[in-house]
């Protein structure tokens, strides 16, 4: 799926949660409806089968209970997307991400082949197997794992044996750790561990750009690949590092080597100086161990560095991190980097910890306050259509995992949840351990009615886009009512639990969620009344003189 990915670091998140978030949308000329759903272990297949690979094989017989954002048609397969397990942890998938035609050569995508000919008679040529896919990947994982890095290797091992037909980029997060793995051709991944203080932007390209092979060999402290990786990658001549450019003076501005120490007093200089010689000293590692060939960057060994990149995926993690980390200077011939440039850091410390009200409105942007912004009035037509959206009328949902470490466990996993252009829309809080979601998020159907949230969003949207500057005020208000509800809720149910046992929580947590969702019901509503009026009026058939004034 075309979808934007933001992970974030407990120790960069405003609460200390863990925070996985992802948009999916669907591609260009399709609405793909979504619902939720929890999957209880009696309902998960024994034998799994692809509807599109048509894949088939055992799964594990102990399953825990999840949730999921599964398509809401049936007839292409599951497509889970999103959700939470009864052990916490949380898993997002997938991130469709860009490879190139040396990796694609050396280990081809798993594709179904369909049979030829008539099964009995002479020529029969029995059809193929494909691998494993974003329809599957949720509900082969989530339901058998108890960590973030148990969910990477499930993965792995699957990904191993049975291969993919698609470049994919997966998020597991539990309450200490974030891991994100991206597929690499037919059989092979990587995973690397999310720094506990920065947060990681992902728009459909493969993005680590920094890893350690003897770290994934060895003691996996934050990386993991598959076992032959290394042999693999030399085999086919895919490291493109090159470590002679990894000298100081092409990493370092001058002022690093031409710092006025006389300006300093002895203890400040004695420390600056301490500060060049490890940085130096880092440097000659890093070097080091890139001529050895154990560390290099995945993003130029195995992804892509194309035209379309550059208006389709490198504006979205440049307006991201412009949004997390507006003093670093974004705009201008000197800044650092551009919306199309390749080198974006796949990770980086935010200049203030983040929110899910951050998470959100980066998912929802559309490059506002640039002159790339579709709804602006700066720059030119051309500019103001250059690059792709974020907040793009294709949004399917958009779920944003918390795991909060500070209250007990049975009530840590906070799913928010979002349908709809992301734009128009609003994030609700749920909390997970529940055995059903309320109706209202759980029952879409092809039928098109305001009786749920994923359809009443997409009549919203298409409404206030035609009068964007005459609702935009009335959408934000809503957006804000309605995650401070969503705030209050999960502040107040905490401590309306906090006596409970454990096996009486999920239904008081299903309760709140409901009577949350009622009040979402009638906030929507309003804005959908507000929202018609004011596009009503602005009708091309409209005429001022009426002859029933009242």
């Amino acid at each position: 799926m075309a979808c934007t990915t933001i992970l974030v670091g407990k120790n960069a998140s405003y609460d200390g949660s863990t925070i996985i978030a992802r948009n999916e949308d669907s591609p260009n000329g399709q609405f793909e409806p979504k619902k939720m759903k929890v999957v209880h272990p009696e309902e998960q297949p024994k034998t799994y089968t692809s509807v599109l690979s048509h894949l088939s094989f055992e799964l594990p017989d102990n399953p825990m209970r999840y949730s999921s954002v599964p398509d809401a048609l049936p007839g292409h397969g599951i497509w889970a997307a999103a959700g939470f397990n009864t052990a916490n942890v949380g898993m997002s998938a997938t991130e469709t991400i860009t490879s190139n035609e040396r990796v694609l050569g050396a280990d081809p995508l798993v594709e179904y082949i369909p049979a030829q000919g008539t099964e009995g008679e002479e020529g029969y040529v029995p059809a193929v197997p494909g691998g494993l896919g974003e329809e599957d990947f949720v509900t082969v994982v989530l339901p058998y794992v108890r960590t973030a890095r148990e969910g990477v290797q499930r993965l792995g091992s699957l990904l191993e044996q049975y291969g993919t037909y698609e470049m994919n980029g997966i998020a597991f997060s539990d309450e200490d750790e974030i891991w994100w793995l991206e597929t690499i051709g037919g059989h092979h991944w990587i995973a690397k561990r999310v720094p506990d203080d920065a947060y990681v932007t992902m728009p459909n390209q493969l993005g680590i750009d920094y890893f350690d092979l003897l770290d994934a060999e060895g003691e996996q402290v934050e990386h993991m690949a598959s076992p032959d990786l290394r042999q693999w990658m030399s085999e086919n001549h895919l490291n493109l590092t090159n470590a002679n450019r990894l000298e100081p003076e092409d990493i370092l501005d001058e002022e690093y080597f031409d710092e006025d120490l006389e300006d300093l007093d002895e203890d400040e200089a004695d420390a600056y100086e301490e500060y060049v010689a490890d940085l130096m000293d880092l440097i000659a590692d890093v070097r080091e161990g890139m001529i050895s060939g154990e560390i290099f960057n995945p993003r130029e060994a195995f992804g892509s560095h194309s035209d379309s990149d550059h208006v389709y995926n490198t504006p979205r993690a440049w307006y991201m991190q412009r949004c997390l980390n507006p003093r670093d200077g974004w705009d201008g011939p000197d800044a650092p980097f551009s919306p199309e440039s390749d080198d974006i850091p796949w990770s980086r410390v935010p200049e203030r910890k983040v929110t899910i009200e951050d998470v959100k409105y980066v998912l929802s942007a559309h490059f506002q306050g640039t002159p790339y912004d579709c709804y602006g009035s700066k720059g030119t037509p051309a500019s103001r259509n250059a690059y792709r959206p974020i907040g793009i009328n294709r949004n399917s949902q958009l779920a944003v995992l918390q795991i909060r470490p500070y209250v007990a466990e049975p009530l840590r996993c906070i799913q928010w949840m979002a349908f709809g252009s992301n734009v128009f829309n609003a994030l609700v809080a749920l909390y997970a351990n529940v055995d059903e979601f309320p109706a209202y998020l759980s029952n879409t159907t092809e039928r098109v009615t305001t009786e749920n949230f994923y359809w009443a969003n997409r009549v919203i949207a298409a409404l206030a886009d035609a009068r964007f500057h005459e609702t935009s005020a009335k959408v934000e208000s809503y957006q804000e009512k309605v995650g401070a509800l969503g705030h209050r809720m999960l502040r107040e149910t905490d401590r309306a639990v906090s006596d409970l046992a454990n096996a009486d929580i999920p239904a008081s947590l299903a309760r709140a969620n409901e009577d949350l969702c009622e009040t979402l019901k009638g906030e929507t509503e309003k804005l959908l009344a507000t929202v018609l009026y004011t596009t009503s009026c602005a009708m091309k058939n409209g005429f001022a003189m009426s002859d029933n004034e009242r």
